[in-house]
């Protein structure tokens, strides 16, 4: 498995943890070539995760855009409600079969943390969370949902109290405690064998899109697009179509109007290191992670999967920021449009998506990952609400 994309990537942690890393890489690799682990992964995706899950035609919404049709990959159908699921299984599925008894993993927008603790259940693991005060706040049905799992939810009071600082949190534990616990890291970040095992579990959603594409339409989509924070559902809906005439647009988070950057390190950072990883990072004036500010929870983040930062530079994906009130605008689209509450990260993308599908003749087919659902951002979207009023 690639240790680096281009420049980006590697492995920049503490001597300690070098030992967990390598021993990682080697039980995913075993673990790939098991046939039985294959089996029983594809069982619980199937039985308990629910996939696969469809390609949906947004009729309303393609005619409010006036151009290419725009379909939805369903991820948020997906048990729990978001994509987080694909990768939380498999890294479950992996902590049992290393012999570890505990399970650690950080959270933003909290729908990793739940994908987590409901795997920390189906197979007795004892499960840890690190969340942000903030987000523990903004995202609070999510954080009962986690307790009621019989996770426990630590909350993360330094910082800026964020997913940045929950993942801080996570990697102090898991250098603690580094013999019995695994780190389940939600998201294609982190050093090296993190992006990979994660793009691979999550690559799942790209090649449905293009199975079904291909049954649909007899080809692929003109254009795909996906949200990104870390960047997991987006390097997940991307990877199996690179090699595609698709167009890829990842959209990232451009926070309130007034910002400067939000949290769009591809679109505004420059190449750093942050939690392991060499890849492009949002840095105040001496060099330090700079604070972030987006109404999403999940795409609140200074950094960005290294895979990610290398199809950049390449110019094969192209990548591009969203504001706080047009995601708003995209979450109310298409709950009135198709009856459907869209999680803050995916509107993001949904809002480009109509954008893109208008400049586009009605013969093209425009796929937006929609990588969870809105329950957990009901309130963030009412106090939106009584701001403007």
């Amino acid at each position: 498995m690639p240790r680096r994309y281009g420049p980006y990537g590697g492995a920049y942690v503490p001597e300690t943890l070098v030992p967990a890393l390598r021993e990682l890489e080697r039980a995913w690799r075993d673990a790939r070539a098991d046939a039985e682990f294959r089996r029983e992964h594809a069982r619980l995706s199937r039985t308990l995760g629910g996939r696969p899950t469809p390609l949906y035609f947004a009729r309303r919404l393609t005619r409010r855009a006036g151009g290419a049709e725009i379909w939805l990959k369903r991820e948020d159908l997906v048990h729990g409600g978001a994509h987080k699921f694909n990768n939380a299984l498999g890294q479950a599925l992996l902590t049992v079969r290393m012999g570890k008894p505990r399970l650690i993993a950080e959270t933003g927008a909290g729908q990793h943390g739940v994908a987590t603790a409901m795997l920390g259940a189906t197979l007795g693991l004892e499960t840890e969370v690190y969340m942000g005060e903030v987000d523990m706040e903004r995202q609070r049905p999510n954080v009962e949902r986690m307790r009621l799992l019989g996770a426990r939810v630590n909350p993360v009071t330094e910082g800026s109290r964020t997913l940045k600082d929950a993942i801080n949190a996570a990697l102090r534990d898991w250098i603690t405690n580094v013999r019995t616990t695994h780190y389940l890291l939600g998201s294609a970040v982190g050093p090296h064998p993190f992006p990979t095992i994660v793009a691979e579990l999550q690559s799942v959603i790209g090649r449905e899109i293009l199975r079904d594409a291909r049954r649909l339409w007899g080809r692929p989509p003109e254009l795909a697009v996906a949200c990104v924070g870390g960047g997991s559902n987006a390097i997940g809906t991307f990877r199996p179509l690179l090699s595609s005439p698709t167009e890829l647009l990842g959209v990232e988070a451009g926070g309130p109007r007034r910002s400067r950057h939000g949290a769009a390190s591809l679109s505004f950072g420059r190449p750093g290191i942050l939690h392991g990883a060499y890849s492009y990072v949002l840095e105040d004036r001496d060099g330090q992670v700079a604070d972030t500010e987006s109404i999403s929870a999940g795409l609140d983040y200074a950094g960005v999967g290294p895979e990610h930062a290398f199809l950049r530079d390449s110019g094969r994906v192209r990548y591009r920021a969203v504001h706080d009130d047009d995601a708003l605008a995209a979450f109310h689209w298409l709950a009135r449009d198709e009856g459907i509450l869209p999680a803050l990260e995916p509107a993001h993308a949904v809002f480009a998506a109509v954008r893109e599908a208008r400049r586009r003749p009605k013969g093209h087919r425009v796929v937006v990952t929609l990588s969870g659902r809105g329950d957990k951002d009901l309130e963030v979207v009412r106090a939106a609400a009584r701001r403007r009023s």
